[in-house]
């Protein structure tokens, strides 16, 4: 079937590379040290209403103080919300550039490729970004050119770890879809590691992707008309946009899933495994505070997280007449009671 802080930490080379980018020559806007506040803007591509929204603003905020930028006195932030609309987004970069931001954070390739879109000299320093060489936003993760860098969540083969996890809380899946959006391309590269690994695992592979509400219902049906179904919800705009209907039905339809944030787990989820999103927005201020002191965004290697977590929501368990094993309980970061 064709179902179509603490303190973060970073490596010993991220360490280095970055001690390097930190003295490199200025030149971009905001390279100059200036009186007064220094201007910021935060562009995220979720609405403010949504959960991590104020995790992720004020994991930026936090670490910019700790770092000696006190808003009120040394710098300012502008926060700009897109509300998982392309049109808003762009407008959104539009009102960024005419406000002369000297640096610009973005949360998700949405806000990102609207800020790429707007302006080829303002520095951009992007968070939530799946594969940014594949999405024309860098050169490449060690060399990333123009100016635009930033911190990448996931590497493809990070599928295989959801169908790990999926399979540990629901070993009795034989047939498990990946969700997603066909026109993002980071569903072809979740796709090209999660199949060959499911079939070693013995589950037969499906793909559910659409672009709308009606087509997560009409798939997860089709899904659900045969027993053993299971689903990977992978990372993107679309899934987020959709949160609440995706954990609601695959409750409805007892389909065990496994999802890409902890927010699908606090939401009611069963499972998530992936990057903590908040260390991920505090390392990016560090590169806000490298970029205001004169680095160039060119000269700053685009980093990916290395602090994942496992949050295990034992009420969807239940519903779902899943025992979680003790051995995964242990692992996990968070067990939602």
């Amino acid at each position: 079937m064709s179902i179509y802080p603490p303190p973060f930490t970073i490596s010993r080379r991220q360490a280095l590379l970055g001690a390097a980018a930190f003295g490199a020559a200025g030149g971009m806007r905001g390279a100059q040290a200036a009186d007064g506040e220094r201007q910021v803007a935060i562009a995220l591509s979720i609405p403010a209403t949504d959960p991590d929204t104020k995790s992720r603003v004020s994991a930026v905020q936090r670490q910019m103080a700790q770092l000696g930028w006190l808003e009120g006195r040394t710098v300012r932030y502008e926060i700009f919300y897109a509300d998982g609309s392309a049109e808003m987004a762009h407008a959104n970069a539009a009102k960024i550039v005419a406000g002369k931001a000297e640096v610009v954070l973005t949360s998700g390739t949405l806000a990102t490729a609207a800020m790429r879109g707007a302006t080829k000299t303002i520095p951009i320093v992007f968070t939530n970004v799946t594969d940014p060489v594949a999405g024309g936003f860098v050169e490449s993760l060690s060399r990333p050119g123009g100016n635009i860098t930033g911190f990448t969540p996931f590497e493809y083969p990070i599928a295989g770890k959801w169908l790990q996890r999926l399979l540990e809380i629901a070993p009795g899946i034989t047939r498990v879809a990946l969700l997603g959006e066909a026109a993002n391309h980071n569903f072809k590269g979740f796709w090209v590691a999660f199949e060959p690994i499911a079939r070693q695992r013995g589950v037969q592979p499906l793909q559910t992707s659409g672009a709308t509400a009606s087509d997560i219902d009409g798939n997860l049906r089709t899904l659900a008309e045969q027993p053993g179904g299971g689903l990977v919800i992978t990372a993107s705009q679309y899934s987020l946009t959709h949160r609440e209907r995706i954990i609601r039905l695959a409750d409805q339809m007892k389909l065990p899933a496994v999802y890409w944030s902890r927010s699908f787990a606090e939401a009611g989820g069963l499972i998530s495994y992936g990057p903590n999103i908040e260390k991920l927005h505090a390392q990016a201020a560090t590169y806000l505070d490298r970029i205001l002191r004169g680095a160039r965004p060119d000269a700053l290697p685009v980093q990916e997280a290395i602090d994942f977590e496992t949050v295990v929501n034992l009420r969807a368990a239940r519903a779902l007449g899943l025992t979680v094993p003790v051995s995964l309980l242990a692992q996990a970061d968070e067990v939602i009671e």
